[in-house]
């Protein structure tokens, strides 16, 4: 007995060459709309979907496939007699094969906003008859994944199709639709409630599974939103662990908030330990190690630019796990090709990449809290009011700006102090801010570096003068900080006494 394939895609790409492969391996071809009209006009022998449901396709296409005779071919189970009688007595013809991938709402939701059209892009049926078909995974292979095409037609071929490798399909189905109802919900939320509505769906695609977690006790994986990590970071030496790539995606952060510059950060456990912008990223890369040239030690570098050979070489003089660029010319690889241990990645592109995702969350014990993804720019530098009775220098502004981005991507309670576009120093993760400041100052003495005429940013409002006072005996210059303490007259005190110039973004960024 002829086997039945029903094929009805969105899109469209390989249907036909699979198609006919089916066909070959003596598949009855079902069709609905558009792809039956493809399939015909490509040779392939498709029935068309109202020769078998009996029943024209009505409403504008709204209703075709939700029929008996299509759900009751693919539902109606083989093993049982009583469901084989059923189908024998009310000519229902078994479906042996469902070829569905779903209408593109994702695609309709980018171009446009009328609400009728993308309404009219939810799909019904197909979601249906793959939610059929995966129940039914035993007696029906169910495909939603154009990239499989081969792979099942392989399988047909020589008779390998076994019940794991239907199952297998029949997870990657729901996961399919699963994912598409997540994506209409939180589509409809933000447009209708601002996002925030009864249920949130967080959906990645897993791009690689990692040897473990945080720990090797630990399983990890990787996945991404959108393609962005599949289409942007290219592995070309090393394997990155779980740790890498959160380190990894500090680091750029970091170095890409820089428009075009010249800009380098080093990370270590998430947190910079080195940055710098100079006038080539060779000089970048010498100064942000000055910073903490201890800490750099296994650190993650990120690149906003070229890895040439002169950088590569610099680079290797110390032991390095990560290196994430926007280019490692071939002339680099060859040179750090005696690093063993070194992992090395890239953006193939002028700068880094950023995805600049929209959403922010944190899992805690029992859920997970959600929010709009925090972002800063340099309008909050340029716009930010002078507070004191000095102002600051463009070259002093410059390095407040750079001090400000620093400390609104490092964890709090933070602090980051900025010479000639030089990381000087950093204190981070701390209780107290007036603590994170002396941190720094004392990492600082401790590796030699001269902070005197810095800019000092505070991710979050001084509530005391006391930092203030520890920043003047530093010789800090300029301070730049939100603003919003109900001390904040003595702070605007204290850098008069000090003669500093202070400014007032009114604007916070924690990072817990």
């Amino acid at each position: 007995m002829k086997r039945r394939a029903l094929v009805s895609v969105s899109d469209k790409s390989g249907v036909v060459e699979f198609a006919t492969a089916l066909e070959k391996l003596g598949f009855e071809i079902v069709s609905t709309g558009g792809t039956h009209k493809l399939l015909k006009e490509s040779g392939v022998d498709a029935i068309e979907i109202d020769e078998v449901t009996k029943f024209p396709e009505v409403f504008d296409g709204r209703v075709k496939t939700l029929n008996p005779f299509v759900h009751g071919g693919i539902l109606y189970r083989r093993d049982m007699i009583s469901h084989v009688d059923i189908a024998k007595k009310h000519n229902i013809t078994a479906i042996d094969l469902v070829c569905v991938n779903l209408y593109p709402f994702k695609q309709t939701i980018e171009r446009s906003d009328d609400f009728d059209e993308i309404i009219e892009n939810i799909d019904i049926g197909g979601p249906a008859m793959v939610r059929s078909a995966a129940k039914n995974f035993k007696d029906v292979i169910i495909v939603t994944d154009p990239l499989k095409y081969s792979l099942i037609i392989d399988k047909l071929t020589h008779k390998s199709d076994s019940y794991e490798f239907r199952r297998d399909l029949m997870i990657e189905a729901y996961e399919h639709t699963a994912a598409y109802d997540s994506m209409i919900a939180n589509y409809m939320n933000s447009r209708c409630k601002s996002g925030f509505a009864e249920k949130q769906f967080i959906v990645g695609t897993k791009v690689q599974e990692t040897r473990y977690g945080e720990n090797p006790h630990q399983q990890g994986a990787l996945y991404e939103f959108d393609q962005h990590l599949s289409n942007n970071l290219k592995t070309l030496k090393g394997e990155a662990s779980f740790n890498n790539l959160t380190d990894i995606s500090s680091a750029v952060k970091i170095a890409a908030a820089f428009g075009e510059s010249n800009s380098v950060c080093i990370v270590k456990h998430g947190n910079p330990c080195g940055f710098a912008i100079k006038n080539s990223l060779k000089e970048s890369y010498i100064k942000a190690l000055e910073c903490d040239n201890i800490s750099a030690f296994g650190g993650v570098v990120a690149v906003n630019g070229v890895v040439d050979k002169e950088l590569a070489l610099q680079m290797n003089k110390i032991f390095l796990e990560v290196i994430v660029a926007a280019k490692i010319l071939p002339e680099a690889l060859e040179v750090f090709e005696s690093k063993k241990r070194l992992k090395l990645f890239e953006h193939n592109s002028k700068t880094l990449l950023v995805a600049n995702d929209k959403i922010d969350f944190k899992h805690i014990d029992g859920g997970f809290v959600y929010q709009d993804a925090d972002s800063v720019d340099d309008s909050e530098v340029d716009n930010a009011t002078c507070k004191s009775d000095l102002s600051a220098s463009t070259d002093e502004l410059n390095d407040a700006k750079i001090a400000w981005k620093i400390a609104a991507l490092t964890k709090s309670n933070s602090v980051v102090y900025v010479k000639d576009s030089i990381m000087v120093a950093v204190g981070m993760g701390m209780t107290s801010r007036v603590d994170a400041a002396k941190s720094a100052i004392a990492k600082a003495k401790d590796m030699g570096i001269d902070i005197s005429g810095c800019a000092l940013a505070s991710e979050a409002f001084f509530p005391f003068r006391d930092s203030i006072d520890e920043a003047a005996k530093a010789g800090v210059k300029t301070i730049i900080e939100p603003g919003g303490s109900i001390r904040d007259a003595e702070v605007i005190d204290a850098a008069n006494e000090h003669k500093m110039a202070l400014y007032f973004t009114g604007i916070r960024h924690f990072l817990h």
